[in-house]
């Protein structure tokens, strides 16, 4: 009995072959890093399934400056639009 179909003989197989290309010292550190990777995956499939059962529950907030909302970060983008001329030519220089 395998993972996911593959029997003994082909986990065995596939271990050599990581350990003669990655060498003994690094399987620890690449088994650490694999670890974290996939930790890190199912904390945000974790945070995507809580945001689509509660949509009115924010996970991140974004936190703007003292004085500043939401609506001044759009009202500057609104002034960005207005301000731009479009492209400039070499002539208007």
């Amino acid at each position: 009995m395998g993972f996911g179909g593959l029997g003994m003989w082909e986990i065995i197989m596939i271990f050599l072959v990581v350990l003669l290309l990655f060498g003994a010292k690094r399987l620890p550190e690449i088994g650490s890093s694999l670890g974290k990777g996939i930790r890190e995956f199912k904390s945000s499939v974790r945070e995507l399934e809580t945001e689509l059962k509660h949509p009115d529950r924010q996970i991140h907030k974004t936190n703007y400056p003292p004085g500043e909302t939401e609506e001044d970060e759009h009202a500057d983008d609104e002034d960005d639009a207005v301000a731009d001329d479009g492209p400039k030519s070499l002539s208007d220089d």
